[in-house]
């Protein structure tokens, strides 16, 4: 039981690193390209679309730091183990 446990918190500590990982990953592609399309955009016109993929991309990537980092906005904290829980004690499950 105890090697079972020990597993587990592996498992959830490796997907957590896994996920800050990619959110990383994803900030350094939002700084290289958003700069890009930026010049790009000042260099071709003057209406500035440059800030509607900033802003959406922005928006997911802060959403993904968030989740990355343990704060959950919507569900609360632990909202996954007590869900877990939940339905692990139900018998028609």
């Amino acid at each position: 039981m105890e090697n079972r446990i020990e597993s587990d918190r592996y498992l959830r500590a490796r997907r957590r690193v896994d996920c800050i990982k990619g959110f990383y990953h994803n900030l350094l592609a939002y700084l290289i390209v958003i700069p890009f399309l930026a010049w790009l955009n000042w260099r071709t016109t003057h209406f500035p679309w440059v800030i509607f993929p900033a802003l959406g991309w922005g928006m997911g990537l802060a959403m993904h730091g968030l989740r990355a980092f343990g704060y959950n906005l919507f569900l609360g904290p632990d909202w996954e183990n007590r869900k877990i829980r939940e339905f692990m004690s139900k018998d028609d499950f």
